[in-house]
């Protein structure tokens, strides 16, 4: 039986997130104003709506992460935005419809989660990510568990 051939993928972030993130704080701060809380509470809450939001978008706006791959042997490895190839574990994985989400694991940067959606990933690379995901199994003695999200 032959072995699966490396998928390799360049990342950057998905539009589609940060339009779901930005409709997501509008909505927040629209329940807040249109709520009977006294003025304060509503500034406060408001407040944090605004910072939250700003935070999520201004850290998905700058990712630390060019490419990913998946070699033939089951590793991982992960090409940062500074050109450094960093080994890293498969932790979690979640497929939902044409979206998949996959928690990656560093010993340098610790975990990291890319979002592969339909407007930042190849539908042939998603594809063939869901399939090997599917049989995906922890390392033999590795102690590891894989945990779907």
């Amino acid at each position: 039986m032959r072995s699966a051939p490396a998928i390799g993928f360049e990342y950057r972030p998905s539009r589609l997130l940060r339009h779901a993130v930005a409709t997501a704080a509008v909505l927040a701060a629209l329940a807040v104003m249109l709520s009977g809380l006294a003025l304060v509470a509503k500034g406060c809450l408001l407040g944090v709506v605004v910072l939250a939001a700003g935070c999520a978008l201004r850290r998905m706006a700058r990712p630390s992460l060019a490419a990913a791959g998946w070699n033939a042997d089951g590793s991982w490895s992960l090409r940062t935005i500074a050109h450094d190839d960093l080994p890293a574990t498969l932790v979690a994985f979640r497929v939902l419809g044409g979206f998949i989400v996959l928690r990656l694991r560093t010993a340098e940067h610790g975990t990291h989660a890319l979002l592969l959606a339909p407007d930042n990933s190849d539908a042939d690379i998603r594809r063939r990510l869901r399939m090997r995901l599917a049989t995906a199994q922890p390392a033999a003695g590795d102690g590891a568990v894989l945990n779907r999200l």
